[in-house]
């Protein structure tokens, strides 16, 4: 089944992640990996899940879901893919796996549904993460999912100690997949 495999599942958000949203985005230890700078309220949140109902991945240029452990009623995470770009076919990809929960293969599994899911239904030619150069699980966890680095940023993400940090750009094109 699409979006699914015998341990988790990729879902839509839905108003009950409200208060795991709002935990998750609101860990200020995680603001560096994306481009939060401040808190996001309950009211901001809620907004966004209304939109995510609304809207489809063509006008949003995004796709959220949310990863649950199949036969629980327990959700362990969410997957992206951001700044869809249906003309050349791309899209960038990120994953936040909720601490309890990490080192279980769920990332890896999640990042090869959401894979499949933008290959084969919505017929993307390549998917893309910028991943800081220090950040080392995540950078060994899209390597051993087939994407390759192609570039550096170079002090691309300011850290608190108003020191820089390069990131890395990893791709993965539809058909070249390095298992």
């Amino acid at each position: 089944m699409l979006l699914e495999n015998s341990q988790i599942r990729l879902r839509a958000l839905e108003p009950e992640d409200l208060e795991l949203l709002y935990q998750w985005e609101n860990n200020s230890e995680l603001w560096i990996y994306g481009s939060t700078v401040s808190p996001y309220s309950k009211l901001a949140l809620r907004q966004y899940i209304n939109d995510s109902l609304e809207m489809d991945i063509y006008q949003s240029k995004q796709l959220r879901l949310m990863i649950d452990i199949v036969g629980e009623n327990t959700t362990i995470g969410t997957v992206d893919l951001y700044d869809i770009n249906m003309r050349n076919k791309n899209a960038g990809i990120g994953i936040l796996i909720d601490e309890a929960y990490r080192n279980r293969k769920y990332a890896s599994q999640a990042l090869e549904l959401m894979r499949e899911y933008a290959f084969n239904f919505l017929k993307l030619h390549q998917l893309y993460a910028y991943i800081g150069v220090n950040n080392k699980p995540s950078l060994k966890l899209f390597e051993n999912i087939g994407y390759s680095p192609v570039g550096i940023l170079k002090d691309w993400i300011q850290l608190m100690d108003d020191n820089y940090e390069d990131v890395l750009v990893t791709q993965l094109i539809n058909g070249q997949i390095n298992e």
